[in-house]
């Protein structure tokens, strides 16, 4: 579960950052192996270089490559915070006498660190590569022409489902755990229900009770599910009305 809930919190974080990694990279690979002064500025500071992207290669190129940015928080948090979440809850970081240890922390940290950026580092190149992808006049280093999904394609729309489905879920849990229970309680001959009396009693119950991740019990199922089920009812929706209006005249 720490697994999980990292990599899920990554992700999260990683929609609101990515902008921020687009003119990182930008301004990174502008200049490279230049002397100062021999080559144009195109991103002067950081303002400026987010009002130049959005205002040559528009406002979704700030967002430039968080499919793979997503993934790649995803694996390497996930990793190595779950992996040192592991080792503390497995009380590795402690002694024989059970105090804390520095040492024994610090190791652990930088193994779950190392795992964690070998395994997410071929992602951390395609989003490089993307992320530095721009219009010529504002190009800088070297411009690989990867394209993740042909333009049109079924699979956009579902990875933009999985990537929208990270806030639904995020937000949304809480409440389809409280009305699955509300769902599923006993209740006494009137109909009445014996352990929760609405859904806030449900939510304030679960978290007092279970903690907080009580009431984000599911997440996983629950984000997997939303970008199949999204891209599916809209595509099946799509076919009913060509299909409609096909045969109904």
């Amino acid at each position: 579960m720490d697994f999980l809930m990292s990599g899920v919190a990554a992700c999260g974080a990683c929609v609101f950052t990515n902008p921020l990694e687009v003119v990182k990279t930008r301004m990174q690979l502008q200049g490279e192996l230049q002397a100062p002064g021999t080559y144009q500025r195109h991103y002067r500071n950081v303002f400026h270089a987010f009002f130049t992207i959005g205002k040559v290669d528009g406002l979704a190129a700030l967002q430039k490559g968080l499919g793979p940015a997503l993934l790649y928080q995803f694996l390497m948090n996930g990793i190595r915070l779950g992996t040192y979440g592991l080792a503390e809850s497995r009380g590795y970081l402690h002694t024989n006498e059970g105090t804390h240890s520095p040492v024994r922390s610090a190791a652990a940290g930088a193994l779950a660190g190392v795992m964690g950026a070998y395994l997410g580092s071929p992602i951390y190149m395609v989003k490089t590569h993307l992320q530095a992808q721009a219009a010529s006049e504002i190009a800088v280093g070297h411009q690989y022409k990867h394209q993740i999904f042909p333009p049109q394609s079924w699979k956009v729309a579902l990875a933009a489902a999985m990537v929208s489905g990270v806030a639904i879920v995020v937000a949304m849990t809480p409440f389809d755990v409280a009305s699955t229970r509300l769902y599923n309680q006993p209740t006494d001959t009137r109909g009445k229900g014996l352990m929760y009396r609405g859904i806030l009693d449900a939510l304030l119950q679960t978290a007092r009770t279970e903690g907080f991740f009580g009431m984000y019990k599911g997440i996983g199922a629950s984000y997997f599910r939303l970008g199949p089920h999204t891209i599916l009812s809209l595509f099946f929706w799509d076919q009913l009305r060509s299909f409609y209006n096909t045969y109904a005249k």
